[in-house]
């Protein structure tokens, strides 16, 4: 362990050299490297400082325990300093854990109306607000890039951008089936239905992640359907892209040019290919995707929301709140960090 941080140190303090060095100040792409280099060692860099520290305070106060006027409160001091340095050591275990090379980047999600007809379509629009409130609460941003309007409400399918701070980071577990039991307003005899609705959540993949053959891809241009403004529906401006080896397809309307819309629909089939070679590779090398906390499939059921008992159970770790009305608007943040300790856990034990 020390000798990873004494690493880190090393490479941390290097980098700070280099953000000084005039020729790499004035190369922006550069600076910018060395800068998300240098953030993804900071905890851990920090954290040895504070390491560092604790065992010199604790070598010094086991010399003052040996004073007779001080040693008592020293004892105390030393006993407190122990203490945090337990603390310390399993949180840096946890730092030290391999990173998901994803965990910083921004995600595409889809969300579809799956069953119970009209009400799994009315809870997929619920899910696309509670996702959304949840990136506001984060200081995220969102933007819609496809939408197919339900005409009881909702969404029988919606994809849309979050962009942020390491935001795959804590929403990369939101992949598969979640589960709704409620009473739909069309139901007259007060019955409790259960629908269901699911998640796919992509990290954004960049033009070095995947490499697009031209040849490969096959692209349609339509005309815009459902909301939007004038120009919108009134021009061929919609864009498919269908990658013809895999079969993946991509479509974006929301943008006003045919322009704006290829260069999302790009962005989309980018993620998607992304994310099915991440499942190959898993597959490939045996049941790492078995022991995740989500598989990411889409019939894998994760979540149920109990709306007569104002309760919502993630069925993976076990956890239960009756927060319910909270985290739809928003209060994700209990079911995420749960979910994040959870895999730290399981992590620590591989290793162990």
């Amino acid at each position: 362990m020390l000798e990873r941080l004494q690493a880190i140190e090393k490479r941390y303090l290097e980098i700070d050299k280099e953000l000084m060095d005039p020729e790499i100040v004035t190369n922006i792409k550069k600076t910018l490297e060395l800068n998300k280099e240098q953030s993804q060692l900071r905890d851990a860099y920090q954290a040895y400082q504070e390491y560092k520290k604790l065992m010199s305070d604790i070598e010094e106060s086991k010399e003052m325990v040996k004073d007779p006027e001080i040693g008592e409160f020293a004892r105390e001091e030393l006993h407190q300093q122990e203490d945090r340095l337990q603390e310390l050591e399993k949180e840096i275990e946890v730092i030290l854990l391999p990173k998901d090379p994803n965990d910083g980047k921004n995600v595409i999600v889809e969300i579809r109306g799956a069953a119970g007809g009209d009400e799994g379509n009315i809870f997929a629009g619920d899910l696309f607000r509670m996702y959304t409130k949840y990136a506001e609460r984060q200081g995220w941003r969102y933007e819609i890039v496809d939408a197919v309007d339900s005409e009881a409400g909702g969404y029988s399918q919606i994809e849309f951008m979050i962009k942020g701070d390491s935001v795959y980071s804590k929403l990369k577990y939101e992949s598969g089936a979640h589960r709704v039991q409620r009473v739909p307003e069309t139901e007259t005899q007060g019955r409790v239905h259960t629908s269901t609705a699911t998640v796919l959540v992509m990290p954004e993949a960049e033009e070095v992640d995947v490499e697009l053959n031209p040849n490969d891809l096959r692209i349609d241009i339509y005309r815009s359907g459902g909301h939007g403004g004038q120009g919108v529906n009134t021009t061929d401006s919609a864009v498919r892209i269908t990658h013809l080896p895999t079969g993946l397809v991509a479509q974006c309307q929301n943008e006003r040019s045919q322009i704006q819309n290829k260069e999302k629909c790009m962005q989309i089939l980018r993620a998607r290919l992304y994310e099915y070679e991440l499942r190959k590779h898993e597959e490939a090398i045996g049941n790492e995707r078995k022991n995740k906390i989500g598989s990411g499939d889409r019939s894998e059921k994760i979540r149920t929301y109990n709306y007569p008992q104002n309760r919502v159970t993630d069925h993976r770790i076990g956890f239960t709140t009756k927060q319910l009305d909270r985290v739809m608007d928003g209060a994700l943040d209990e079911i995420i960090e749960a979910l994040i300790h959870e895999d730290q856990q399981r992590k620590l034990k591989g290793e162990q």
